[in-house]
Protein backbone atom coordinates (compact mmCIF):
# COMPACT_ATOMS: atom_id res chain seq x y z
CA UNK A 1 0.00 0.00 0.00
CA UNK A 2 0.99 3.20 -0.70
CA UNK A 3 0.10 6.57 0.98
CA UNK A 4 -3.09 7.30 0.30
CA UNK A 5 -4.66 10.63 0.76
CA UNK A 6 -8.13 12.14 0.61
CA UNK A 7 -9.95 15.07 1.85
CA UNK A 8 -8.33 16.22 4.85
CA UNK A 9 -6.62 12.58 5.68
CA UNK A 10 -3.66 10.51 4.69
CA UNK A 11 -2.56 7.10 5.63
CA UNK A 12 0.05 4.74 5.75
CA UNK A 13 1.89 1.99 7.06
CA UNK A 14 5.41 2.05 8.03
CA UNK A 15 6.40 -0.02 5.13
CA UNK A 16 4.94 2.31 2.83
CA UNK A 17 7.39 5.42 3.86
CA UNK A 18 11.21 3.20 3.75
CA UNK A 19 13.24 0.05 3.97
CA UNK A 20 16.07 -1.37 6.90
CA UNK A 21 17.01 0.61 10.11
CA UNK A 22 16.61 4.43 10.14
CA UNK A 23 14.18 7.57 10.09
CA UNK A 24 10.77 7.02 8.58
CA UNK A 25 9.77 10.35 7.81
CA UNK A 26 6.06 10.99 8.55
CA UNK A 27 5.33 14.35 8.45
CA UNK A 28 6.39 15.11 4.94
CA UNK A 29 4.10 11.90 3.41
CA UNK A 30 1.25 12.38 5.04
CA UNK A 31 0.97 16.02 5.02
CA UNK A 32 1.51 16.91 8.87
CA UNK A 33 2.36 20.67 9.68
CA UNK A 34 1.32 21.14 13.40
CA UNK A 35 4.59 19.27 14.77
CA UNK A 36 7.29 17.32 13.48
CA UNK A 37 6.40 13.12 13.70
CA UNK A 38 8.91 10.29 12.48
CA UNK A 39 8.80 6.76 13.11
CA UNK A 40 12.99 5.44 13.72
CA UNK A 41 14.28 1.92 13.11
CA UNK A 42 16.89 0.77 15.24
CA UNK A 43 18.62 -2.73 14.95
CA UNK A 44 19.54 -4.39 17.93
CA UNK A 45 22.36 -3.05 19.99
CA UNK A 46 22.55 0.20 18.21
CA UNK A 47 22.80 3.15 20.45
CA UNK A 48 21.99 6.92 19.14
CA UNK A 49 23.86 10.26 19.48
CA UNK A 50 22.63 12.10 22.32
CA UNK A 51 21.07 15.17 21.23
CA UNK A 52 18.71 18.18 22.91
CA UNK A 53 16.84 20.69 21.15
CA UNK A 54 16.29 24.45 21.30
CA UNK A 55 12.58 24.53 21.33
CA UNK A 56 10.90 21.78 20.45
CA UNK A 57 9.17 19.13 23.61
CA UNK A 58 9.30 15.52 22.06
CA UNK A 59 7.36 12.61 22.90
CA UNK A 60 8.56 9.11 22.33
CA UNK A 61 5.93 6.14 21.95
CA UNK A 62 7.53 2.53 21.79
CA UNK A 63 5.77 0.96 19.04
CA UNK A 64 7.88 -2.44 19.10
CA UNK A 65 11.05 -3.48 21.31
CA UNK A 66 13.26 -2.42 24.44
CA UNK A 67 14.46 0.92 24.24
CA UNK A 68 16.84 2.71 27.12
CA UNK A 69 16.56 6.23 27.57
CA UNK A 70 19.53 7.94 29.13
CA UNK A 71 19.01 11.60 30.28
CA UNK A 72 21.42 14.20 31.22
CA UNK A 73 20.65 13.98 34.58
CA UNK A 74 22.01 10.68 34.78
CA UNK A 75 18.73 8.98 34.96
CA UNK A 76 18.78 5.90 32.77
CA UNK A 77 15.28 3.62 32.34
CA UNK A 78 14.43 0.71 29.87
CA UNK A 79 10.90 0.99 27.96
CA UNK A 80 9.34 -1.62 26.54
CA UNK A 81 6.06 -2.28 24.21
CA UNK A 82 3.65 0.70 24.65
CA UNK A 83 5.78 2.74 26.74
CA UNK A 84 5.38 6.40 26.59
CA UNK A 85 8.28 9.11 27.49
CA UNK A 86 8.16 13.16 27.35
CA UNK A 87 11.29 15.46 27.15
CA UNK A 88 11.88 18.85 27.75
CA UNK A 89 13.94 20.32 24.74
CA UNK A 90 17.09 21.14 26.20
CA UNK A 91 17.16 17.91 28.31
CA UNK A 92 19.63 15.90 26.64
CA UNK A 93 18.54 12.15 25.77
CA UNK A 94 20.36 9.10 24.54
CA UNK A 95 17.85 5.78 22.75
CA UNK A 96 19.53 2.92 22.58
CA UNK A 97 17.85 -0.29 21.58
CA UNK A 98 18.56 -2.71 24.26
CA UNK A 99 16.49 -5.39 23.01
CA UNK A 100 17.46 -9.01 20.73
CA UNK A 101 15.74 -7.50 17.82
CA UNK A 102 14.78 -4.79 15.94
CA UNK A 103 12.88 -1.72 17.83
CA UNK A 104 10.29 0.56 16.65
CA UNK A 105 9.40 4.21 18.45
CA UNK A 106 7.51 6.76 16.94
CA UNK A 107 8.55 11.09 17.54
CA UNK A 108 6.40 13.81 17.76
CA UNK A 109 7.71 17.01 18.55
CA UNK A 110 6.59 20.31 18.40
CA UNK A 111 6.34 24.13 20.28
CA UNK A 112 3.86 26.30 21.52
CA UNK A 113 0.59 23.53 20.33
CA UNK A 114 -1.31 23.25 22.53
CA UNK A 115 -4.81 24.40 21.60
CA UNK A 116 -7.01 22.70 24.68
CA UNK A 117 -9.96 20.19 24.54
CA UNK A 118 -11.36 21.32 21.04
CA UNK A 119 -13.22 18.45 19.83
CA UNK A 120 -16.53 18.08 18.25
CA UNK A 121 -18.92 15.06 18.97
CA UNK A 122 -21.01 14.21 15.87
CA UNK A 123 -24.05 11.71 15.76
CA UNK A 124 -23.97 8.82 13.82
CA UNK A 125 -26.55 10.74 11.16
CA UNK A 126 -24.48 14.13 11.15
CA UNK A 127 -21.55 12.00 10.52
CA UNK A 128 -23.28 10.31 7.31
CA UNK A 129 -24.96 13.34 6.30
CA UNK A 130 -21.23 14.74 5.98
CA UNK A 131 -20.35 12.06 3.78
CA UNK A 132 -22.39 12.42 1.08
Amino acid sequence: MAVEQGDGWALAHLSDLGDGPGFRKIRGPLGVTAFGVNAVVMPAGYRAHPHRHERQEELYFVHRGTLEFEFGDGATHRVGLGGVVRVSPSTVRRIANVGDGEAVYVAIGGADGYVGRDGIALSDEEFEAGRG
